[in-house]
């Protein structure tokens, strides 16, 4: 049984002010749920007052993004080594740090190989284009994307895979519980081809773009999905409260 896990992408928004008090107004309803892992992923610069904050809680923490050096003269990057021990998850691959920031599959296949050197936990993320998904190019992207980040990587490892198709991130406009469920199986299924079955039924895959409170539910509902990624919604307390707590019962009652 894979535990469900949803994490919330705080993007780049809140001041650290801001930070510690959304993450405490959190903790203290997230704590009261259990049988769901909860991950917080702040700005770099509050994640040290965070990880006082979620002290002791069942709340868990993680980066936004990661270089794959320990330590030199890469000016404004963040490295695994000041990660370690700080947090336990760290998104990589994210199609705004592909499409914005240039990053490419060997890149993030480098952040990958590091991030678990360091024992940190990769919330990898894949996903198409607008034009590609209408070009009936989405398996064909998912595909690339999942051979060149994991090149190398070795199954067995604890990864988190967050299936976040673009065209869907911030647009308000969230694929279908089908189509989600539909692609996220075909990620599973690659996953089994590049390892074997059983190594690809234990990691877990998750559904991110436009996810709310109000469509959570068509999504967790679907077994192959065991969770979301959260963008804005995760910067609202209710709703991220309401998010967790719905995935929990939908799971359980899928037990």
């Amino acid at each position: 049984m894979r535990i469900p896990l949803i994490a919330g992408n705080w993007k780049m928004n809140t001041t650290v002010a801001e930070a510690e008090k959304l993450a405490s107004s959190l903790r203290d309803i997230l704590d009261k749920i259990e049988g769901i892992e909860k991950v917080l992923c702040p700005p770099f610069i509050s994640l040290t007052t965070l990880s006082e904050v979620l002290q002791g809680s069942s709340v868990k923490l993680g980066a936004q993004n990661m270089y794959f050096e320990a330590r030199g003269a890469y000016t404004g990057e963040i490295s695994p080594l000041m990660l370690k021990g700080l947090v336990e998850f760290v998104i990589l691959g994210h199609s705004e740090r592909r499409s914005y920031f240039g990053e490419t599959d060997e890149l993030v296949n480098k952040k990958v190989q590091v991030a678990l050197d360091f024992g940190l936990k990769p919330i990898l993320c894949v996903g198409e284009r607008l034009e590609e998904n209408e070009a009936g190019k989405t398996e064909q992207v998912i595909t690339r994307q999942l051979k060149g980040s994991l090149a190398n990587i070795e199954p067995g490892i604890d990864l988190v895979i967050a299936y976040e198709p673009i065209w869907a991130i911030g647009t308000g406009k969230a694929a279908d519980g089908i189509t989600a469920a539909t692609t996220i199986k075909f990620i599973r299924d690659t996953l089994a081809n590049l390892w074997d079955s059983d190594a690809a039924q234990k990691v877990r895959l998750l559904y991110g773009g436009s996810v709310t409170g109000n469509n959570i539910a068509e999504f967790v509902s679907q077994p192959e999905i065991d969770g979301a990624l959260v963008g804005g919604a995760s910067l609202k307390t209710n709703e991220f409260s309401s998010i967790v707590g719905q995935s929990v019962a939908i799971k359980r009652q899928g037990t």
